[in-house]
């Protein structure tokens, strides 16, 4: 008979990374989403990293088909969803073998011994079982037989089939990991009679089977005690745990309401910018029209159809179907209307990674049209800010009177965490230039003196009909025009226009060292590694080690090259084979710039970067 251990004092930690991983089937995803959630409900910082396979259902067992989701809880700021795990929970033999080299020796492995047949086995290439052979005996492994355990719990609950019951393994293995780290298991029972109102024999098995794990974790002597990790201390403020591509949308939305302006999205599903077309659906009260075209062309050519008849119209993509939206891209900067493009970055090229990540996009961003074609382009850097970056895409859109794109990436797209919530009252205003009524000297391609964005004339506007189009117009009508001279003045007044945008973004604030040995350059979505990875070098001594972190990269902060020349050297690090340092090197000619790139569809490791770092500091 197995009796309750005596309670202990849990043993208090700082910080704590778990990953969960399994099959595609395995509900590793909605594991850790929960956790995450319950963890954040308790008041900690917490960053989060699924990493699932491309196929919509890899072959059970096989090495390329293990979905993972990874998740870092501290009472301390979090940045990145952490780099070494402390607990792996591993449901078959190919999660753990593709996971096992990121866990600490000496830390905790749980693993399901059922999932460990000798089929399974073979389709992990194992030679012979690692649990038997004594490959693991630098990690505390603790054995389950969650199959069996989960079937067990539920003998006694009607109306499940098999394929039900062995689904629900993975609430045992929650169970377990909310024991282990003093969580309270009432957030995820309070999701499942929300999820599952209308299958009550579906909320009953997920309830038993969370609460079996979490006793059965309590009644483990190799689990001597529980941990806990208090609440984090964050600013003032309501917070919600938000993934980036919701907190997108959400940008969007408030910027539709500040500027007084209806909502409208065009937009073709593509991984992994899908779901911002799924949260803006949900929110036609708000006047939001959202519009599945057929392709990725037409969902940027409704989106200028909208812009033309004076909505704050946007289109969301991915790689590949950026490329598809070129032309039609360069149509909307030709007419200089307002439009966002979304690229939600993933690994390329054509349809390459589809689900990882990776910052390869940003020359086709930069110069991915025909002709003298330039757009403004900027990038959101966290989960939480991509709210932030959605806003100011409309509103550099709208005051300026041209597209802009927006970079994020799968990492920062589908990670998430805290986000304060903000009030639309409280957030920066936005203009545009629409044209109310006919003046006797109006034309459509009148200027602002210092933006040089165009009037806004709305179709049905009595006595502002005027012609748009793709052909070269006339400096003032707007009619088309083929005068040499005319066409380079306006190629050249469509550039300035993009220029100017610097005397409308803030100046580059560096973290850390204003100058010293080394500056470490970044973009969107590796914020959370580089700014890790120097505070750790200042940390330990290295304080003559900034960041300087781009958020606008065309046009570029004004700032830029007086706060480059203040380090003795630069190191330029993306997820890329240095597409950024070449734009650096364009623009600034006479500066070294050195190159830190990784290409695995993986953001950076925390290691990695501060390695990298004191090498170039020595």
């Amino acid at each position: 008979m197995i009796t309750s251990k005596t309670k202990q004092q849990p043993e208090v930690l700082e910080a704590v990374v778990i990953r969960f991983v399994g099959d595609s089937g395995d509900g590793m995803q909605l594991t850790g989403t929960q956790f995450t959630d319950t963890s954040a409900m308790f008041g900690n910082d917490v960053a989060t990293f699924p990493n699932y396979p491309s196929e919509i259902r890899a072959p059970q067992g096989s090495l390329y088909g293990v979905s993972g989701f990874q998740v870092h809880i501290g009472s301390v700021a979090i940045s990145t969803p952490g780099d070494s795990v402390d607990l792996l929970v591993a449901m078959n033999p190919a999660g753990l073998k593709t996971n096992l080299m990121a866990v600490k020796p000496g830390h905790t492995i749980i693993v399901d011994t059922d999932a460990f047949t000798k089929k399974n086995l073979v389709k992990a290439q194992y030679e012979s079982n690692p649990l038997e052979d004594g490959s693991l005996e630098n990690y505390r492994v603790i054995e389950v037989a969650m199959s069996s355990l989960t079937k067990e719990s539920l003998k006694e609950v009607e109306g499940l089939d098999n394929k039900s019951i062995t689904r629900s393994k993975n609430m045992f293995a929650l169970g377990m990991v909310y024991w282990m780290y003093d969580r309270s298991t009432e957030h995820t029972i309070e999701f499942f009679n929300k999820k599952f109102k209308s299958k009550p024999h579906i909320i009953e098995a997920n309830t038993k089977v969370l609460k079996a794990g979490y006793y059965f974790a309590e009644t483990l002597e190799l689990i001597p005690n529980t941990y806990s990790i208090s609440p984090a201390k964050m600013a003032a403020g309501t917070y919600r745990i938000v993934m980036g591509n919701t907190a997108t949308a959400w940008g969007f939305l408030a910027a539709a309401e500040k500027s007084g302006l209806e909502l409208f999205l065009g937009s073709y599903p593509i991984t992994p910018a899908t779901d911002i077309l799924h949260e803006l659906v949900k929110h036609k009260h708000f006047g939001v029209k959202a519009f599945q075209a057929e392709d990725e062309i037409a969902g940027i050519t409704s989106s200028i159809g909208a812009a033309f008849a004076g909505d704050l119209a946007i289109t969301t993509t991915s790689g590949p179907g950026l490329a598809l939206k070129g032309e039609a891209l360069g149509l909307a900067m030709m007419i200089e209307l307002p439009l966002v493009v979304v690229n939600v970055q993933r690994g390329g090229p054509s349809t390459g990674l589809p689900t990882k990540t990776e910052q390869s996009d940003l020359l086709q961003a930069m110069y991915g049209r025909n002709g003298e074609s330039p757009v403004i382009v900027i990038a959101a850097s966290t989960p939480a800010n991509c709210f932030d970056y959605a806003f100011l895409a409309s509103k550099l859109a709208l005051e300026h009177m041209t597209p802009v794109i927006l970079l994020t990436d799968g990492y920062i797209a589908n990670g998430s965490a805290p986000w304060k919530i903000k009030k639309v009252a409280d957030m920066p205003e936005i203009k545009n230039h629409v044209i109310k009524e006919a003046t006797e000297n109006w034309h459509p391609y009148d200027r602002d003196e210092d933006s040089l964005a165009r009037n806004w004339a709305i179709p049905g506007t009595p006595g502002l009909e005027h012609r748009v189009g793709g052909l070269e117009k006339d400096r003032v009508s707007g009619n088309v025009s083929y005068v040499p001279e005319n066409h380079e003045y306006m190629t050249k007044i469509r550039s300035e226009k993009i220029k100017r945008v610097q005397n409308y973004i803030p100046d580059l604030e560096p973290e850390f060292a204003k100058k010293g040995d080394l500056l470490v350059i970044g973009w969107g979505g590796t914020y959370g590694s580089l700014h890790s990875a120097v505070k750790e070098m200042n940390d330990v001594g290295y304080d003559k080690v900034g960041l300087a972190h781009f958020n606008y990269i065309n046009p570029l902060p004004k700032n830029t090259e007086f706060l480059i020349k203040s380090f003795k050297k630069v190191v330029v690090c993306e997820l890329n084979s240095g597409q950024f340092a070449n734009v650096l090197r364009m623009n600034f000619s006479g500066i070294e710039f050195l190159q830190h790139n990784k290409i695995q569809g993986l953001p950076f490791g925390n290691t990695e970067l501060t390695e990298k770092f004191k090498q170039l500091v020595k």
